[in-house]
């Protein structure tokens, strides 16, 4: 399998997954165009993906799915909330590209079985996703503001997971952001802090992830060394060893990242 993170932060997020003869993109927050130059940039055909695959409706993981669903007719993948909250913004799609899933059973797309899991945002019905190929398992968890249950159950045994590290909770308090926001981000429906996005990815080592990539940082609340330093103090105090024991990364905000391979 292979992974690379086209885009992640505030400003827009789009992920790929691959193996010999399925391509997935998760999400597709940005333009069309730019999506497509960064798939381009990693030596793939934008036409030859297979799907899009929505976590939830907010305009930083929705903005180009309906350009590129229209022009290299692909099928886009949401559970029905997600549906009714995004189709007004996204445009025409031909209904034969219109695809449903659910969180009580698997689906198919091509050579791979997804898994979609309840995250907790302030979306319709917000999802995360375990890509499975027979093999070896992606987990993608962004945009939630606690761990619940159901993301510690899928993500566990992940090879590789991706995983949000949103902010730091002191620049975030001492920041320019008005009060709501703050709240709005600090609580169970908003988005992971540094802190806690370690203390979980602790917990997926110990339960065989291999790799970690750091996710969908705050541009005004976080610096991806931070976010990085964070979770390496977190699992080096408890023993775990860096590159020997785990590969950790941060995703990069407006250009591709490293192509991880599994």
């Amino acid at each position: 399998m292979k992974f690379c993170s086209l885009y992640s932060g505030s400003s827009g997020n789009s992920l790929f997954v691959s193996n010999n003869n399925t391509r997935l993109l998760i999400d597709a927050g940005l333009s069309g165009k730019r999506i497509q130059s960064a798939l381009t940039a990693i030596e793939e055909n934008p036409a030859e993906i297979g799907a899009i695959i929505v976590t939830h409706e907010h305009s930083d993981h929705i903005h180009g799915v309906g350009v590129l669903s229209r022009r290299f007719d692909l099928p886009v993948y949401a559970n029905d909330k997600t549906w009714a909250a995004m189709e007004k913004d996204l445009g025409k799609i031909a209904p034969h590209n219109i695809k449903n899933f659910n969180f009580k059973q698997s689906f198919v797309i091509d050579d791979f079985e997804i898994e979609a899991f309840k995250t907790s945002h302030d979306a319709a019905d917000s999802s995360g996703f375990v890509i499975y190929d027979g093999k070896k398992r992606i987990g993608v968890a962004t945009d939630s503001g606690m761990i619940t249950p159901e993301m510690m159950t899928a993500l566990s045994g992940c090879e590789l997971v991706v995983l949000e590290s949103n902010h730091d909770v002191s620049m975030l308090e001492a920041g320019s952001y008005p009060f709501y926001l703050k709240q709005r981000i600090k609580s169970d429906f908003g988005h992971l802090s540094n802190e806690t996005a370690g203390d979980l990815a602790l917990e997926l080592v110990k339960k065989g992830t291999r790799s970690l990539v750091l996710a969908h940082l705050s541009q005004e609340n976080n610096y991806p060394l931070l976010a990085y330093e964070t979770t390496a103090r977190i699992l080096t105090q408890a023993g775990v060893a860096l590159e020997k024991d785990v590969a950790l990364c941060v995703a990069k905000r407006s250009c591709v990242s490293e192509t991880i391979n599994l």
